[in-house]
């Protein structure tokens, strides 16, 4: 059985390997964004809401909900950021259950893709909120000597959030596919309801945590209770 999307080469385009990691990658943001517009055509004050557009504000409304508990602060620019995150890793899950389809988080290179656009944008919501000076000067904190220890944790950070998606995503397919040979007709069932509930899970573990970094990043050291608006 094969268990590493990236291996799988499906066409070239200009020379250039594609492969299943990156076509159900595609699909995800096609559905998201299919998902997305139909759900929103008619926004309008004039216009009832239905049940679609009803769902999509109590997702919205939730995940607001969190951040505002986690980073203390309203921000729609981390909203955006966030909710996308989770938005994306809870649908590649999702379509686990679809016959064939490798989700694109049992990928390495899209797990470390996630961590690193968390850590581009740890500095930039810290620089945007904080201002230069103020952000680089939390490396420096509690005082100059632990610079470099504070670099070396901000890259581990975006190692554990790749390696953490990754391991339980594939973790999660070794088992299922261990279980589904030692009892094909009944394992099946059950492996599709933990992996859904696995991957609302794990989407969820990452975008609290991507929150936390940035949060970290653009807290004033003094009004850490304070709830306001980010830039």
């Amino acid at each position: 059985m094969e268990l590493t999307p990236d291996t799988t080469v499906l066409f070239q385009v200009w020379e250039i390997p594609v492969n299943a990691t990156i076509v159900n990658t595609w699909v995800v943001m096609a559905l998201l964004t299919g998902v997305s517009m139909l759900t929103t055509r008619n926004l309008r004050p004039d216009v009832p809401p239905n049940r679609w557009r009803t769902m999509l504000e109590v997702i919205v409304q939730g995940i607001e909900g969190q951040i505002e508990e986690i980073s203390r602060r309203k921000s729609h620019s981390l909203l955006y950021f966030v909710g996308t995150l989770f938005l994306f890793i809870f649908v590649s899950n999702l379509l686990m259950v679809v016959p064939g389809f490798a989700p694109p988080t049992a990928s390495l290179s899209t797990t470390a893709a996630l961590a690193l656009s968390v850590l581009v944008a740890v500095p930039i919501f810290g620089i945007t909120s904080r201002g230069l000076g103020g952000y680089f000067k939390t490396y420096l904190e509690p005082s100059a000597i632990m610079l470099p220890f504070n670099i070396i944790k901000e890259f581990s950070r975006g190692i554990s959030l790749a390696i953490r998606l990754y391991g339980n995503i594939m973790s999660g397919a070794v088992i299922g596919a261990i279980l589904l040979s030692v009892a094909p007709f009944f394992f099946p069932v059950l492996m599709e309801m933990l992996g859904l509930l696995t991957g609302l899970i794990q989407a969820y573990i990452f975008a609290i945590l991507a929150t936390v970094y940035i949060s970290s990043a653009t807290a004033e050291p003094n009004n850490s209770n304070k709830i306001k608006d980010i830039p």
